[in-house]
């Protein structure tokens, strides 16, 4: 049959790493033009029967113009030397005599053999007859492993015809995947399928009318005031429609089930009411929620049911309030603003005597306190470690002291956020009691903080109490409860939004319109747009404009509130001084994001924790770039990837850190002081592990760890694509490689792939740390499965091409 000989064939062009995508028509053109031309005489089937053969043989994945061609065998190691045996291919239709093989890579295996060695002197004559199989030679190789990972290898094979003289050679690419026993524990739960939508559901006796369709007119406007409501409202429907489409991925029936069975709950005591129990899992934990009385009368343990989900609208209805109220309450000043103001400053007695020995951070909180922005917002740009958050409650506490008339609202966009602010303010303020931290009635005590506590569950006060408070900090969601609550407009005279570019500007807007009055009232808005913004699941909405927070638009839009050598300080302020980080860290993300304007003035001792540490590659430079070469793997029906050969390098360094942690003058460190960072959340939960807090890269965003651990996880370009579609990974992705990158106090270590990563110019680091001699493990070269183009060095030099076969499987 010549459909496994056209597998091989198909693949002789050029060398490629496994599951490369053709194009159709390369590969039809292969198949008439040259695979047929040698096999002439035989009767051979047509191009569209070979595909067939080859996708039902699990030889291809064949899609619209593209094929995926799968070569390489894929074997796991778990020793660091792996003998393998390989065979050298015959032809029916030849006599040949075998010369000599060899291998491209002789650093990393050797290649002998059981019987006698095969050489030019002494070659191993193959004699085969027509029509039936060949004789077969066994080769024995030995690898060895210097680190984890993905290696292939490639091994040559020199033949030439008992009737010519020319020789010919047969290549053959052997893949091995080296990982240890923790690392093959994590191993694929069950292949990866593709997710197959349900169908939703349609009522019976019901009919479905058509809607009307977004204005793509208003979509692909630039955003103004009279556009605002508009073009706001339909960015929110967007979103709000790719939630329902999200949602329908829990449904059941689906392509995996097609009911659940429910039990009760042993432990409900009501006999009004039970508590039934799912017994399948969406994420770790079942769903447990509350029955009607009929349906009790009814009830049996392990009845069967069909499952939908709806989403809470809350979210999206204060959002479309928000914009229905900025344009009912005139927030056009404040919006777009269309002048500047020329206020003067006053001199201030700070509460945090750090803050006048900063000359960014007293600038920006002077010119908070002298509304010098108004009607327009005023900025506090602050990149990481530079002390936003510390200038907002040092200005949050001026105000207070010498506005005696002020009430001040300050909100962050998660509870998390607002919880640091909240402790923040209360450290060394007078009167405890006029702050109030506002919780939604569905917070979880047990998450609250315990300087923060004050009761267990959660009760909104009477409009009168909550006026009587001068500060009242919240998330921006729960601060849509004030408005509700018909607190008057201009009740707050300033209001505080911490982390702004982490929101949309629909979000933002809740805490504003309705309750800032645009005239008198002064918003501030403290973060970075240089980091991650707000998440938009919608990527219709996020191409018109969503995914822009209010903070980044009046960055980034208005010339009113940026001049051409820097800023305006009557309206931003960029903080430059960083706390937190060591210079050799900071080096990188300084110079791509910030102009290499940042100044590293973490203290001395913090940063110097790890300049000592025997494992580092280069003394009194705490950065790590450890390249791998693994495999991007994906299982059941979850779309998102790991990989377990950066786990196992992962897990490698922790063990050093945490064995080496009070020796040889190194600091005390505990799994908490460790952080690791990966970008997709499977990788998150392959190597979550005892007291490590182990995150996704916007989880992290406005925290820092004395030691960051970073996996990249990507490790194939096949992927690139789809990482850029839908805005994941590292790659192309220069706010989250700004995140990860700018986490770490002392020591940064990034695992992955340099060839992928350097596909991306902002990877630079990669060469940062190459030419520090800060990088080990894989690196780009002969050994790169996926750069193998500049591989064509054979035992007795080049080859012909038209002699050369490249067979990519093993058998």
């Amino acid at each position: 049959s010549p459909r496994p000989k056209f597998n091989e064939h198909a693949g002789e062009r050029r060398p490629l790493s496994p599951n490369t995508i053709r194009a159709r028509s390369e590969l039809k053109e292969i198949y008439n033009t040259e695979f047929k031309a040698r096999n002439q005489g035989i009767t051979l089937p047509n191009f569209s029967s070979v595909l067939y053969a080859l996708k039902v043989s699990n030889k291809i994945n064949v899609g619209k113009d593209q094929i995926r061609v799968k070569f390489a065998v894929c074997m796991e190691m778990h020793s660091y030397a792996f003998f393998t045996e390989t065979k050298c291919p015959s032809f029916s239709c030849f006599q040949i005599s075998h010369y000599t093989y060899n291998t491209i890579h002789p650093d990393l295996c050797s290649v002998f053999t059981t019987a006698a060695a095969v050489t030019k002197r002494f070659p191993k004559h193959l004699t085969v007859c027509c029509h039936l199989s060949g004789e077969s030679y066994a080769v024995q190789v030995q690898y060895h492993f210097e680190y984890a990972g993905n290696c292939q290898v490639t091994l040559v094979f020199e033949f030439q015809h008992k009737l010519h003289t020319a020789f010919f050679y047969i290549m053959r690419d052997v893949q091995v995947y080296f990982l240890n026993a923790v690392a093959k524990e994590l191993k694929p739960t069950a292949p990866y399928k593709r997710f197959c939508r349900v169908t939703p559901r349609v009522e019976q006796n019901c009919k479905v009318v058509d809607g009307v369709p977004p204005d793509g007119a208003v979509l692909g406007s630039c955003l103004s005031f009279r556009n605002y409501s508009r073009k706001l409202h339909e960015l929110l429907y967007l979103e709000e429609f790719q939630m329902q489409v999200d949602i329908t991925r829990y449904f059941i029936p689906n392509s995996d089930r097609q009911f659940v069975h429910m039990q009760r709950d042993p432990s409900n005591k009501n006999s009004e009411f039970t508590v039934c129990r799912l017994t399948f899992q969406l994420s770790i934990k079942n769903i447990i929620f509350r029955c009607a009385r009929r349906l009790l009368d009814l009830f049996l343990d392990g009845m069967k049911f069909n499952v939908e989900f709806t989403f809470n609208r809350l979210i999206l209805r204060l959002q479309h309030r928000a914009v229905d109220f900025a344009t009912k309450f005139q927030l056009e000043k404040l919006l777009f603003p269309p002048y500047m103001s020329f206020l003067s400053t006053t001199h201030l007695l700070f509460y945090d005597r750090q803050l006048e020995k900063n000359p960014e951070q007293s600038k920006a909180v002077r010119h908070i306190v002298a509304g010098t922005s108004k009607p327009a917002p005023y900025l506090v740009f602050g990149p990481p470690g530079t002390g936003k958050t510390v200038t907002l409650v040092e200005a949050i506490k001026q105000v207070d002291k010498l506005q005696k008339e002020c009430h001040i609202l300050a909100c962050g966009p998660s509870n998390s956020a607002a919880d640091l602010l909240c402790t923040r303010i209360l450290q060394g303020h007078g009167n405890k009691s006029k702050v109030y931290r506002m919780y939604a009635s569905s917070r979880d005590p047990q998450c609250v903080p315990e300087d923060l506590k004050v009761s267990n569950d959660y009760v909104f006060p009477s409009r009168e109490k909550l006026m009587e408070y001068r500060i009242i900090v919240t998330t921006l969601f729960t601060a849509g409860r004030l408005v509700t609550g018909n607190l008057p407009l201009g009740h707050f005279t300033h209001i505080f939004v911490d982390e702004a570019g982490h929101a949309t500007e629909t979000e933002c807007l809740i805490p504003i319109a309705g309750l800032l009055d645009p005239e008198s009232g002064q918003l501030v808005l403290a973060g970075d747009h240089k980091q991650l913004g707000p998440i938009v699941a919608s990527s219709l909405a996020l191409k018109y404009g969503m995914g822009i927070s209010l903070l980044e638009r009046m960055m980034t839009v208005f010339s009113v509130n940026q001049k051409g050598d820097g800023f305006n300080d009557l309206f931003v302020t960029k903080l430059l001084r960083n706390y937190r980080s060591h210079p050799s860290i900071l080096k990188v993300p300084n110079e791509l994001f910030y102009g290499g304007e940042l100044q590293a003035c973490a203290d001395q001792i913090k940063r110097n924790f790890f300049c000592t540490w025997e494992h580092l590659e280069k003394p009194d430079f705490p950065l790590i770039f450890h390249g791998v070469s693994g495999i991007d793997e994906r299982e059941a029906t979850s779309p998102s990837f790991f990989n377990r050969a950066e786990v196992q390098v992962l897990m490698d360094y922790v063990k050093k850190l945490l064995e080496t942690a009070g020796k040889k003058g190194l600091a005390t460190i505990s799994p908490k002081d460790i952080g690791i960072i990966a970008p997709y959340r499977k990788q998150v939960q392959k190597i979550r592990q005892a007291l490590l807090k182990v995150g996704s890269v916007e989880e992290f965003q406005g925290q820092e760890r004395r030691v960051i651990l970073v996996s990249t996880v990507r490790s194939s370009r096949n992927y690139i694509d789809f990482d850029k579609r839908f805005n994941l990974g590292f790659v192309a992705n220069k706010k989250r490689f700004n995140v990860a990158m700018t986490r770490a106090q002392a020591l940064l270590i990034v695992v992955g792939n340099p060839v992928v990563l350097s596909t991306d110019d902002t990877w630079n680091f990669i060469k940062y740390c190459q030419d520090s001699k800060a990088d080990c493990g894989f690196k780009p070269g002969s050994l790169d499965p996926l750069n193998r183009d500049s591989v064509r060095t054979f035992p007795d030099g080049p080859a012909d091409k038209r002699n050369l076969i490249n067979v990519s499987h093993v058998k």
